[in-house]
């Protein structure tokens, strides 16, 4: 076959093939245009972001994915979630900050800290509390829960959902904790919380503010004897190498919360906000399983590891529970009603 033919016959392909890629552009901008230009659909409504202080495998961050995921799927990818983790937008103040000006659209935060904006939640946070686990979420799946979720009124900050951070056990570098005695005069780390070095102090112990970053260094160089976390913190932020006893008091469950900017959710139309809403309580959902079988395994692996794992008898764990009695009056005097309420709650 004569070259030039062939050389045409390609050209002819070309130039067919360079037109309907143009009028197929050209469909994507006109009203009903389904077609699709490499494979991508049309850039979403709204593009949002969603800050997590904690990093990549962690429940809550896993969680939020979780939560952005939901969301585009059931928006049909108009309303897409960027989620950021690690402290890649600040830390937990700072990001809470920003949410309530609109210069984050969603985040994870502590009870903890979210008790700096209405000293309600301290109630949350009270030691001892909860009876266990289970009594923790029918307190806040039901209307008490429901009623600290519109306790932001004027705050910049939207509730939607309860997420898990487990219970907050003592650790430390010198032996066990098997009664209350144990624990006086120990140099224990806390964070920077009124309540939390009251409960220590109550307790018998020295309570010494300190940033999570600088603990493992305390504990290697006996700047203190002990601290406080969660299961998958002491894990994290490998403190088991340097306090191998653990004791399970669970002196604290503090709830974390799935928050939005109030900016961003008046933006938003009802239809939008329904959905958001049940994705965020399908994402708790989620994340609770996670926190469990997270806190399983790393107790699982830790006790392989060499920690010393100690639980509180019945009557000790009384004892620990009248010993912090007047942290309750320092901090909760005027919401004890609620504290009794949460109380009788079965």
């Amino acid at each position: 076959m004569d070259k030039r033919i062939v050389k045409g016959a390609v050209w002819a392909l070309f130039v067919m093939a360079a037109a309907y890629l143009f009028f197929s552009i050209l469909k994507l901008g006109k009203p009903g245009g389904t077609l699709f230009l490499a494979g991508r659909k049309e850039a979403p409504e709204y593009v949002l972001s969603y800050a997590d202080n904690q990093p990549e495998d962690y429940p809550t961050v896993l969680g939020a994915r979780k939560f952005a995921e939901l969301v585009y799927q059931r928006t049909d990818g108009r309303i897409k979630i960027n989620v950021f983790a690690g402290g890649e937008m600040g830390s937990e103040n700072e990001v809470v900050e920003q949410l309530q000006y609109g210069g984050i659209d969603f985040a994870r935060a502590s009870v903890m800290m979210l008790a700096e904006i209405n000293p309600k939640f301290n109630v949350l946070q009270l030691p001892y509390l909860y009876r266990d686990e289970s009594h923790m979420w029918k307190v806040l799946d039901g209307e008490i829960g429901e009623e600290f979720k519109k306790e932001f009124g004027g705050s910049g900050l939207v509730a939607l959902s309860w997420y898990d951070a487990g219970a907050r056990h003592f650790y430390n570098s010198s032996g066990p904790i098997e009664r209350v005695e144990d624990l006086k005069k120990m140099r224990i780390r806390v964070a920077k919380s009124d309540m939390m070095a009251a409960m220590v102090e109550a307790l018998g112990a020295r309570a010494v503010p300190m940033a999570y970053s600088e603990v493992y260094a305390a504990l290697e160089t006996s700047s203190i004897d002990g601290a406080e976390n969660n299961w998958p913190s002491y894990e994290t932020m490998k403190h088991y190498e340097v306090a191998k006893y653990i004791t399970l008091d669970a002196h604290s469950r503090i709830p974390e919360m799935q928050l939005a900017s109030q900016a961003t959710w008046e933006k938003l139309s009802e239809t939008d906000r329904e959905i958001m809403a049940a994705c965020a309580e399908e994402s708790a959902r989620y994340e609770r399983q996670l926190w469990e079988a997270r806190e399983q395994s790393v107790r699982d692996r830790l006790t392989k590891a060499g920690c010393v794992v100690t639980e509180l008898s019945p009557s000790e764990q009384v004892r620990f529970r009248a010993a912090v009695m007047k942290v309750y009056q320092m901090y909760c005097s005027e919401y004890i009603d609620v504290v009794n309420r949460i109380a009788q709650v079965r």
